[in-house]
């Protein structure tokens, strides 16, 4: 699944090349994406527009429009967005062609259908419940730490749940855990100070070496002009069931969690379930403010 640094490349590659491009064609092939409005006053309503910004929150892409419309793009499981010339080889799995007013298309390919689009005046109704954004300076371990203060879910599901943090999923939590230390199962509320500093720190280095890679190319992702990301080539633990681990060289282990894949290392996370039902007591942490709850 495109996760922040595969979404953060889209729109640093795309940004440079459809900023300032006007809409003169869309061409739907599954409508059904389309969730506001129809999909024919999507259609009409963006042609003749143009591109006036194009920003990321979260998984979403935001392409604001002159005018003060937003269109929005979920990827989903599958999705990219590939930039092509108008007599170029079309996509397979092109649900959605926008053509541009220099020649150029951008298919929204989406090989299991599940990613979605909405036209809307008010961003706020698609993207409000987002929680914040890991790279932005305004995320501290003292929010981090107060957000999960909140939380007795696995530390790997809360990580995965959108409201709690923008754009991280799968890969990027459970590369995130490893690099911190912490085993995925331990409850959110359960972290110690020093455990949530290092659990910052390791989700801000995590993305950014992703986003520096172009991001990871695990299935389906491909860059705009096609191109492979390489973030996987030095994934730690994340799809890599059965490995060595890296720092240990004990097997990585590979469990189910909410429907999920979770990798992990057994001995550098903590060797058993025992070891997280020792759990830090909330009431004592000093990052963590429990008089709110």
């Amino acid at each position: 699944m495109p996760e922040l640094p595969e979404v953060e490349t889209i729109k640093r590659e795309l940004a440079p090349k459809i900023v300032g491009r006007g809409f003169s064609g869309v061409i739907l092939n599954w409508p059904k994406a389309v969730q506001i409005p129809s999909a024919e006053d999507f259609s009409r309503r963006l042609i003749g527009k143009t591109i006036e910004q194009l920003e990321r929150r979260g998984k979403y892409l935001i392409l604001r429009l002159f005018g003060g419309e937003a269109l929005i793009l979920h990827l989903r499981m599958s999705g990219s967005l590939l930039l092509k010339t108008a007599s170029g080889e079309r996509d397979p799995y092109s649900r959605a062609i926008f053509l541009l007013d220099d020649g150029t298309e951008l298919h929204f390919s989406d090989r299991r259908k599940l990613g979605q689009m909405w036209l809307v005046k008010d961003e706020s109704t698609v993207v409000a419940k987002l929680g914040p954004e890991p790279l932005e300076p305004s995320f501290t371990p003292e929010v981090l730490a107060q957000r999960l203060g909140k939380r007795s879910a696995p530390i790997k599901a809360v990580l995965c749940d959108q409201t709690f943090l923008a754009g991280v999923g799968n890969m990027y939590a459970d590369e995130a855990l490893f690099a911190a230390r912490i085993h995925p199962l331990r409850k959110g509320n359960s972290l110690s100070p020093q455990e949530v500093e290092r659990l910052h720190g390791a989700l801000r280095r995590v993305l950014e070496e992703a986003i520096a890679s172009w991001g990871a190319s695990i299935s389906d992702y491909r860059r705009p002009g096609g191109e492979l990301g390489s973030a996987q080539f030095v994934f730690k633990v994340a799809h890599r069931g059965g490995e060595p681990c890296p720092v240990c060289k004990t097997p990585i282990e590979r469990i189910p969690l909410r429907g999920r894949g979770t990798y992990f290392c057994p001995r550098c996370q903590g060797k058993s379930l025992a070891f997280h039902a020792c759990l830090v007591n909330p009431f004592t942490n000093p990052l963590t403010n429990r008089k709110n709850l």
